[in-house]
């Protein structure tokens, strides 16, 4: 008996087939049974089929984003730093100053793509997400903002690495916070107009909060502009690992996003 996917494409993906010694041996009540046993068999082939297609899908989505990073991020700062490294060497015999100036601004442009270059390649490989301390992937993403849009960026971490001794931070919450903590920055360098960024990482007995501080233009949080996608995707990112994210904004006041995690009783068993 061929098996087709449901919907009549009339595409085999298996067969089965049943026996019996004694001709006329089934009746048309078991002959319906095989049908039906069949059509599931068909139906879970083509979810398994299905689920590939998405995870495939998922991945190719993924090394887009990191393929459009590396080009919005690394590759115009580059372009950038050779730009000044052409024009240096006139430029300091007309006006050391200047020229020191520049000098600074090609350090800065070529720190900042060092670490974005880093950020890309631990984006690559999920381990090293974890495997890193929180506190040196927010220096990284710090380092990167302040490459590419000149904006000083203070990264503070308190407390050690763990949750003040009773264990390491999940997984699946670390990779959520530096996320968090990139899609907030991004949205800092591209709506904010600051000119200063503070972050502030603070380990806790069981819990962990991590504060994104800036003074630019700020927003009104009851009529979020046009752009700011990125606040509810945060929101959303936040839920899934059960964490608390709060925004306090005034226009012309700047901007604080802080987020909270607390260890569940269950995770302490755990």
């Amino acid at each position: 008996m061929d098996v087709g996917p449901p919907g009549g494409e009339g595409r085999v993906i298996g067969a089965i087939g049943v026996a019996h010694a004694e001709r006329n041996y089934f009746t048309a009540h078991q002959a319906d049974l095989a049908l039906t046993v069949a059509n599931q068999a068909a139906i879970t082939m083509v979810n398994a089929e299905l689920y590939e297609q998405a995870h495939t899908l998922a991945a190719l989505q993924e090394r887009q984003r990191l393929a459009r990073n590396l080009h919005d991020a690394v590759n115009q700062s580059l372009f950038s730093a050779g730009l000044i490294a052409e024009v240096l060497p006139r430029l300091w015999e007309q006006d050391p100053d200047e020229g020191r100036r520049s000098l600074e601004d090609l350090r800065r442009l070529t720190r900042g793509a060092q670490a974005d270059m880093r950020l890309l390649l631990a984006e690559l490989r999920p381990s090293t997400l974890t495997d890193a301390e929180l506190g040196d992937l927010l220096h990284l993403l710090g380092n990167a903002l302040a490459g590419r849009t000149n904006i000083p960026v203070s990264v503070t971490v308190a407390g050690e690495g763990t949750l003040q001794g009773q264990g390491t931070l999940p997984a699946g919450v670390q990779v959520a916070l530096y996320h968090l903590c990139q899609e907030g920055l991004n949205n800092i360098a591209k709506h904010a107009g600051a000119s200063r960024v503070d972050i502030q990482l603070q380990y806790e007995t069981g819990a962990v909060e991590l504060r994104i501080r800036d003074d630019g233009r700020g927003f009104d949080l009851e009529h979020t502009p046009p752009g700011h996608y990125g606040l509810s995707m945060m929101r959303e990112r936040a839920t899934a690992v059960g964490a608390t994210l709060s925004i306090t904004s005034q226009p012309g006041h700047g901007t604080e996003i802080v987020l909270r995690w607390v260890e569940t009783q269950e995770q302490k068993a755990g």
